[in-house]
């Protein structure tokens, strides 16, 4: 039961993640709702611990790579592109230091 809570949580963590990394972009929100559902649906039968294991850690991994890596750009013009960087991926801007400071 443990195995099933840790099954749902993933597929749970990956569809909030999916609607917070493709937001407004119904395409990108469709397609990966498909790939998801349907990685979940293809190995729903298996039984094998270890290897319910592995897909655990390889949803948790591929959660995380959506959530830190994956940024949405929009196309503006023929040239242009607008990217729309989510809060989550803004960092603190640490500013340019002329003289590098001494190590005490």
């Amino acid at each position: 039961m443990e195995t099933r809570l840790k099954v749902l949580s993933v597929f749970k963590a990956l569809h909030r993640t999916r609607m917070s990394v493709f937001k407004d972009d119904n395409r990108a929100l469709a397609a990966a709702r498909l790939k998801i559902n349907e990685e979940f649906q293809k190995n729903k039968n298996e039984t094998s611990d270890e290897n319910i294991k592995k897909m655990i850690k390889m949803g948790s991994d591929v959660e995380a790579v959506l959530r830190q890596c994956v940024l949405q750009v929009e196309h503006v013009d023929e040239n242009k592109l607008l990217l729309r960087p989510r809060e989550s991926l803004l960092l603190e801007n640490v500013p340019y230091c002329d003289q590098p400071r001494k190590k005490s």
